[in-house]
C-alpha cells in the first residue's frame, strides 16, 4: 500500500512552505503546488491521501478544485481553507463534496485532526468497497439455480417452503445451501441475508 501524501495546493509561495512545514513535523508526506491545474496535472489515479487547497485561487478556485476532482473520480479527501469572508463558499464545497473546512489564521491542531479523520473515512470507504467487489466476485461464481435459491433463503424462505416453490425436494434445496453458504464464505444464513442487503438483493 502506497503511503499517505497531504497535497497542499495554494497560490501564495510562504502559505505552501508554512504549511507543508508544519504537516512534516506532524510526520506526514507533503507534495505542494501552486494551482489546482498544477495538483490536477501531476495527480495519478490511486494515490493515498488527503487535499488542503485554499478557497481562493486565481484560474481555479478550491470548489471548482472540488468539483473537477469529483468529476475526474480523484476520490481524495479535501479540505479547503478559508478566510472568514469566505465561509458561505467554503459550505458550497463541502456540498460539492469537500471533507471539512477551516478558517484561517490556521490552527496546527484542528488542521491535522482533519486531515486524519479524512483519511481514516476515505480508507474506511475504500475497505468497504473492495470487500463488497470481493462479495460480488462470489455471488457471480454462483449458478444460476443456486442464486435463485439464495435469494430465496436471503428473503427468509425455508427449506421446505423453497422446495415446494422449486418442485424440487428438501433435501436437494439443503444441498444447495451448503454449496452456497461455501461460496458465499457465510457461516450462517444471518450472515447470507447480510451479503444479500450489501449487493443489493434484498432490501432493508
Amino acid at each position: 500500500m502506497s503511503p499517505s501524501t497531504i497535497f497542499v495546493v495554494d497560490d501564495q509561495e510562504a502559505v505552501r512552505a508554512a504549511l507543508a512545514e508544519m504537516l512534516s513535523v506532524f510526520g506526514f508526506h507533503v507534495e505542494t503546488h501552486a494551482s489546482g491545474r498544477s495538483f490536477l496535472d501531476a495527480y495519478t489515479q490511486g494515490r493515498r491521501g488527503c487535499v488542503v487547497a485554499d478557497v481562493r485561487m486565481p484560474e481555479m478556485d478550491g470548489i471548482e478544485l472540488v468539483r473537477e476532482c469529483v468529476r475526474r473520480g480523484i476520490r481524495l479527501p479535501i479540505i479547503l481553507i478559508s478566510g472568514h469572508a469566505d465561509v458561505p463558499m467554503a459550505v458550497d464545497g463541502i456540498k460539492a463534496g469537500a471533507e471539512d473546512f477551516i478558517e484561517k489564521p490556521v490552527d496546527d491542531v484542528q488542521l491535522v485532526a482533519a486531515i486524519n479523520r479524512g483519511i481514516e473515512r476515505a480508507l474506511a470507504q475504500q475497505d468497504a468497497e473492495s470487500s463488497r467487489e470481493k462479495l460480488a466476485i462470489q455471488f457471480n461464481r454462483l449458478t444460476k439455480r443456486q442464486a435463485e435459491i439464495f435469494d430465496l433463503v436471503a428473503a427468509g424462505h425455508t427449506s421446505q417452503a423453497i422446495a415446494a416453490q422449486l418442485d424440487i425436494s428438501s433435501r436437494t434445496v439443503e444441498s444447495y445451501r451448503a454449496v452456497i453458504m461455501e461460496k458465499m464464505q457465510a457461516e450462517s444464513v444471518a450472515v447470507l441475508v447480510r451479503q444479500a442487503v450489501r449487493l443489493g438483493r434484498i432490501a432493508l
